[in-house]
């Protein structure tokens, strides 16, 4: 029995748009690697205005640590008072819209592009992210591609978000399952 192979050779992804032109990306991928991924830079309020010259959309409050890596700022959608911390990876390929008072905590990935293991050319595939408002991804977690975390979510440290999260609700593991709900208390 012959068994197809993968080859990289033919991957092929012409169809993929990533939204400017050649020369914005050129110029913030050296903004990105000398302002946002140095981790000796910590003036969030300058990273601020840097990112919305660049497309992205912030509320206000915002607080972004150090060492931050952000693929595409016009696909990059903040609320209100957001805390991202040190050495998140936002490979937003797709849209990454992030609700108010979310936190992002430190070493985390939100992932919107993957490749089809099933196709011989792994396909590149992508899908948007959406934390809806109070949700909190735990340090070194992963969040994949077409994942919502909805209102108040909680995934917890080192683990990986495949599907959509439910709202008031605690995440763990790899792949997240549904650990408890999550009570606030005042």
């Amino acid at each position: 029995m012959s068994r197809v192979k993968t080859d990289l050779s033919s991957f092929e992804n012409t169809w993929y748009k990533p939204g400017r032109n050649i020369l914005i990306m050129a110029i913030w991928f050296f903004v990105n690697a000398l302002i946002f991924r140095n981790p000796l830079l910590p003036f969030s309020r300058f990273k601020v205005t840097i990112l919305r010259f660049f497309g992205a959309n912030i509320g206000k409050g915002v607080v972004l640590k150090p060492a931050i890596n952000i693929k595409y700022p016009w696909r990059l959608k903040i609320g209100n008072h957001v805390w991202i911390g040190e050495n998140v990876w936002i490979d937003n390929l797709a849209d990454v819209v992030i609700a108010d008072h979310v936190c992002i905590s430190q070493g985390a990935m939100l992932l919107t592009g993957n490749h089809n293991y099933k196709k011989p050319t792994f396909d590149l595939i992508i899908g948007g992210i959406t934390l809806e408002e109070g949700v909190w991804i735990g340090a070194q977690t992963v969040v994949c591609p077409g994942v919502k975390a909805s209102s108040h979510a909680l995934l917890t440290v080192g683990s990986v978000a495949t599907s959509n999260l439910e709202s008031y609700s605690i995440y763990s593991g790899n792949p997240a399952q549904k650990i408890r709900e999550r009570k606030l208390i005042s």
